[in-house]
């Protein structure tokens, strides 16, 4: 029997597998979640550089946040990587949720990144 950790990574393989398929050269929004915090960062996997990052952990957001393990603080990482983004240059990119399912959190960072103006 897998423990649940095998079974994320497995997960988490097979959405990479599927994103690299159908990704066309776009550029990679990739989340992780901790149990204290929220990290999204947009990844170029041809250069195997991390592009724009940002996190619950940041003294500015840190600040804001009574928790960076609620919907609120997904929400504002979101906002903040989708700005950084287009300050860079990136309108459109691929979401990668990694094993984690699009529910809760890893839903507000995504909706709040569409609403930032990050197009996927």
């Amino acid at each position: 029997m897998l423990s649940s950790k095998q079974l994320h990574d497995r997960r988490k393989e097979r959405n990479r597998y599927q994103i690299a398929r159908k990704s066309s050269g776009r550029l990679r929004l990739s989340v992780f979640r901790s149990g204290k915090h929220i990290y999204a960062q947009i990844i170029d996997d041809k250069a195997g550089k991390t592009v724009v990052a940002a996190s619950s952990v940041e003294k500015d957001t840190r600040g804001k946040l009574k928790t960076g393990a609620n919907k609120e603080a997904a929400k504002t990482v979101g906002q903040l990587v989708a700005e950084r983004a287009i300050k860079a240059g990136i309108k459109e990119v691929v979401f990668d949720r990694g094993g984690y399912l699009y529910h809760g959190r890893v839903k507000e960072l995504a909706e709040a990144a569409r609403g930032a103006g990050l197009s996927f």
